[in-house]
């Protein structure tokens, strides 16, 4: 084994985590979910999630089983929503192709919705205990600070270097505990701001370290304008105190989930209440602006209230719009824009 793989592991049986969720009755299905919350979403935020959502989809048959809207209400708040339907394409996938078992190879794997290429080595290191590398955001950084590897990860030529890295240090044993030790070293050493690096076992070698500069590692995302988008949403309220709400098309923002009435800035409330076939019974009551940040821009949201009468042919409880509000029961999926602004509203 080499040294790095070496003090990497010894590190582990002193300090790791071992005793994750999904650690524990440990499935490729287990497995397989909890690498996918856990992109972009931390650990500690994670678990609750994962316990609801496996307990609810115990496997991938009742995955694929499930409607997309409860798929998402168990997702509501966790944020990244198409990595909810991914999982929901992928399980239907693998029922169909896989015997509803999730296969041991990198290929079929990574042609599965939602999985990358380190999703899927993480998925036969920890699952099958298949020797393949990892590169989540965590390694990324620990390799980058380990081999001073210049540039921004995300680019082609860094990230080539990066897996070539992470190749050369895995080991052909206790693949499975390797590939826990490496994302708990950089989730819990090697962290982003504050590094303990006189906790590391790899600083001794450590490149970025030896130079003074690991917080220089890895080179941050170049720097790019955030475009302004505008929006305004309309929160319909009826005698029942429900607000009406409209399913987004699958694809897209938000693609799956509920939101309140969103239409263009320029469409008075005549226009908007005429598409509907609702009638007011109260002035338009603007409310407090906010700003939504995603990753590429920020949306400035302009909420405006309006009580209305009936409920109209056109937004009877379907596919494409519902009145949920006190006394809701059936789950759906919230944008975390939808719950701030019913919050808004709420008595």
């Amino acid at each position: 084994m080499n040294s790095f793989a070496r003090r990497v592991l010894d590190w582990y049986d002193a300090h790791g985590r071992k005793n994750l969720p999904w650690h524990i009755d440990r499935t490729p299905y287990r497995v397989w979910i909890s690498e996918v919350m856990l992109q972009q979403t931390q650990v500690a935020t994670v678990i609750p999630y994962f316990e609801r959502f496996t307990a609810r989809f115990p496997n991938a048959a009742t995955l694929a089983q499930a409607e997309i809207d409860e798929v998402l209400a168990l997702w509501t708040g966790l944020g990244y929503y198409a990595r909810a339907r991914n999982l929901h394409d992928a399980a239907k996938r693998i029922v169909e192709s896989h015997g509803s078992e999730l296969p041991a190879d990198l290929a079929a794997l990574m042609a599965l919705p939602g999985i990358g290429r380190s999703t899927a080595g993480a998925i036969l290191a920890s699952a099958f205990e298949i020797r393949a590398p990892i590169l989540d955001g965590n390694v990324k950084r620990l390799l980058a600070r380990f081999h001073a590897v210049a540039g921004y990860p995300g680019s082609t030529a860094t990230a080539k270097q990066l897996w070539q890295r992470a190749e050369s240090h895995m080991p052909d044993e206790r693949v499975r505990d390797y590939t826990q030790a490496l994302m708990d070293l950089g989730a819990l050493v090697c962290t982003r701001s504050k590094p303990s690096c006189t906790a590391c076992p790899l600083a001794s070698d450590c490149i970025a370290y030896a130079r003074d500069a690991v917080t220089e590692f890895p080179h941050p995302r170049p720097k790019r304008h955030m475009p302004v988008r505008r929006t305004r949403m309309w929160l319909l309220t009826d005698e029942l105190g429900r607000c009406l709400l409209e399913r987004r098309p699958l694809n897209g923002l938000w693609g799956g989930l509920w939101n309140p009435i969103e239409r263009q800035l320029d469409d008075d409330v005549n226009q908007v209440l005429g598409s509907l076939g609702l009638q007011r019974r109260s002035n338009v009551e603007p409310m407090t602006e906010f700003r939504h940040t995603f990753t590429h821009f920020h949306l400035d949201v302009e909420p405006v209230r309006v009580h209305v009468y009936g409920s109209g042919a056109q937004v009877a409880d379907g596919e494409q719009r519902r009145w949920y509000g006190p006394g809701a029961n059936e789950p759906i999926g919230l944008s975390r824009v939808a719950e701030r602004l019913l919050a808004m509203i709420s008595p």
